[in-house]
């Protein structure tokens, strides 16, 4: 097999293919990674929780690293600035069904993680970030993760040392996204200086930021050297575009475009879905921003009219007709 890439290796786990679906506050909920897993992510990581709420277990928070057992292996993420809440909620998502433990060092909001010293924030102090990630690592013994970002700003860009250091305390995996804190989504993300991590480690690192296309995911490895490939934004509104980058990785060339139908049949699983778990209201109100992303990315020349509707609507019945009526449209261009 002419693969691109051999297995993501974590711990014992054998990850195929070394594709990761990316933890979004709100948006990977686990409804989302169940539908998605199965369209070729090889990894999937749930959204970020709150060690502080996780460790005293808050319902909300409970909720969020539930499972609906298509997970393997589980990936559960945390964000916190006390080690021993740390510690104590890492036990806690073990005890739910975790086989992986992810740390996050990598959120830029300041009103969530970044206003409460955490998240990306800990790249400006590293002595604390080592003892957040000691704490984590020794609490559990299942591989415990990192996801993070070049730095602070453009003057303190500190991930390959942070990498370093974080290595020797037991970190199993590294995952970098290649911007610096203050520079948000603004411009493009940079996949070379991702590379300067994994020069400075033994350990795999993941590289994620702007993953958009298959050249991105073949220009993401051979400028970064990385071992796998995260997608997030990317992949809201076209879950097949994982199992697009999934078949590259396995055999060296592009395969077919996923025909109209298959998309429709995507779509209207996912807001079905949605219906189910969440009941007709919020259902459809939680679907909007996916529908919406579906409307954008169908390849449509009156994708934009679509759109507007989607997220207008009230009634399920009208939401599958629009949807149907998308996807059946004789205006299709090329796929985007």
């Amino acid at each position: 097999m002419n693969r691109l890439v051999p297995p993501l290796r974590i711990g014992t786990h054998e990850i195929w293919p070394p594709v990761v679906l990316a933890p979004m506050s709100g948006v990977t909920n686990r409804t989302l990674r169940a539908l998605y897993k199965p369209f070729g992510f090889g990894l999937t990581v749930t959204e970020f929780v709150s060690s502080n709420a996780l460790a005293f277990g808050a319902k909300r928070t409970m909720e969020m690293i539930d499972q609906h057992g298509v997970e393997q292996p589980v990936s559960t993420q945390l964000w916190g600035n006390d080690p021993e809440l740390m510690a104590r909620a890492a036990r806690v998502v073990r005890e739910c069904g975790a086989d992986i433990v992810d740390i996050n060092f990598g959120c830029p909001v300041r009103k969530v993680a970044v206003g409460q010293q955490a998240g990306s924030a800990l790249m400006r102090d590293l002595d604390h970030a080592l003892r957040l990630i000691e704490a984590t690592v020794t609490a559990v013994r299942v591989p415990v993760t990192l996801k993070m970002r070049l730095g602070w700003d453009g003057q303190s860009v500190n991930a390959p040392e942070l990498g370093r250091l974080a290595e020797a305390e037991g970190i199993a995996m590294l995952t970098v996204h290649g911007r610096t804190r203050c520079q948000f989504y603004a411009s493009r993300a940079d996949w070379a200086a991702i590379g300067a991590v994994k020069k400075a480690v033994s350990i795999p690192v993941v590289a994620n930021g702007d993953c958009a296309s298959l050249a991105d995911a073949a220009s993401m490895l051979a400028q970064s050297g990385a071992d796998a490939v995260m997608i997030g934004r990317s992949a809201i509104g076209r879950p097949w575009f994982v199992g697009d980058v999934a078949h590259y990785l396995a055999q060296g060339k592009a395969r077919a475009e996923t025909p109209p139908a298959a998309r429709k049949s995507a779509a209207l699983e996912h807001f079905e879905t949605l219906l189910e778990i969440l009941g007709p209201g919020h259902g459809v109100r939680h679907a909007r921003k996916h529908l919406a992303a579906y409307a954008e990315l169908a390849g449509v020349r009156d994708g934009a009219a679509f759109r507007q509707r989607l997220v207008r609507l009230e009634c399920p019945s009208a939401v599958r007709v629009t949807l149907c009526q998308l996807f059946d449209s004789p205006l299709l261009i090329e796929a985007a």
